[in-house]
C-alpha cells in the first residue's frame, strides 16, 4: 500500500492569495499586540510620574544661569517634600499645596541675583516630546508637572522628573524602583524603536482630537 504524501508548501507552490492574507494578518497582529504593549506601558510611566519644567526669561547668559539657579534651590527645598509620598497622585497634592512656598523660593533668588522679573508657578497637565536625560529617558505624552515661568518666560527649558526624585543626581536607583516593572522601560537599551512607536501614536491622537 502506498500513501500519498502532501507537503503544504512544495518547492516552486505560490501561496494563494488568501494565504498571503492571512500571513499579513498574523504579522500585523504581532505587530499590534506589541505596540499596544508599548503604549500601554507608556500610559503606566506618565501615570507614575510628576515632572519639572522651568522656562527661562531669555536665552541671555545671565537669564540661563538664573534659571540654573533657580532649579537648584526648588529642587532643594522640595526634596523633602516628595520624600515621604507614596503615590504620584500624593505627590501632586504635595505640589499643588506647596506652589506658593515654589513661587517665594525662586522669587527669592531671583531678588538676591538682582533681578526683578515675576514668576508663575502651575501644576497643570502639559505635553512633552520623548527626552532623555542622564542615565534615562520618558516617551512622549501629556504629563503632570511643575512649571515654573521666570519674568516673560520667553528663554530655553529646563526639565527634569520631581517625582519619582530623578532631578537629584544618585538618586536613579531608588527612584527607578518606584517605577516598578517599568523601570527597565525607561532605563533599558533599545528604548528609542518604544519611544518612536510612542511619540508616533500620540502625536496622532493629538491631530485627532484637535
Amino acid at each position: 500500500m502506498s500513501f500519498y504524501r502532501y507537503d503544504a508548501y512544495p518547492k516552486g507552490r505560490k501561496m494563494k492569495g488568501f494565504e498571503s492574507l492571512l500571513l499579513i494578518g498574523l504579522v500585523f497582529t504581532l505587530f499590534s499586540s506589541g505596540v499596544n504593549k508599548t503604549v500601554a506601558v507608556g500610559n503606566e510611566v506618565r501615570s507614575e510620574t510628576l515632572r519639572l519644567h522651568i522656562i527661562a526669561n531669555s536665552d541671555s547668559e545671565e537669564d540661563q544661569a538664573l534659571k540654573l539657579k533657580v532649579r537648584d534651590a526648588v529642587l532643594e527645598a522640595t526634596g523633602e517634600l516628595f520624600a515621604e509620598v507614596s503615590g504620584k497622585t500624593e505627590a501632586v497634592a504635595a505640589a499643588e499645596y506647596s506652589s506658593d512656598d515654589i513661587k517665594s523660593i525662586a522669587e527669592s533668588v531671583i531678588a538676591e541675583e538682582g533681578f526683578d522679573y515675576d514668576v508663575q508657578v502651575e501644576v497643570t497637565e502639559m505635553w512633552f516630546e520623548t527626552r532623555s536625560y542622564e542615565g534615562f529617558a520618558l516617551p512622549a505624552g501629556d504629563y503632570d508637572a511643575v512649571r515654573i515661568i521666570i519674568g516673560a518666560g520667553e528663554g530655553k527649558n529646563w526639565w527634569c522628573v520631581m517625582y519619582p526624585a530623578l532631578c537629584i543626581p544618585g538618586a536613579e536607583a531608588e527612584a527607578a524602583a518606584k517605577y516598578g516593572e517599568n523601570a527597565g522601560f525607561i532605563t533599558g537599551s533599545g528604548f528609542e524603536i518604544r519611544f518612536v512607536i510612542i511619540e508616533w501614536f500620540e502625536e496622532f491622537k493629538r491631530l485627532f482630537n484637535k
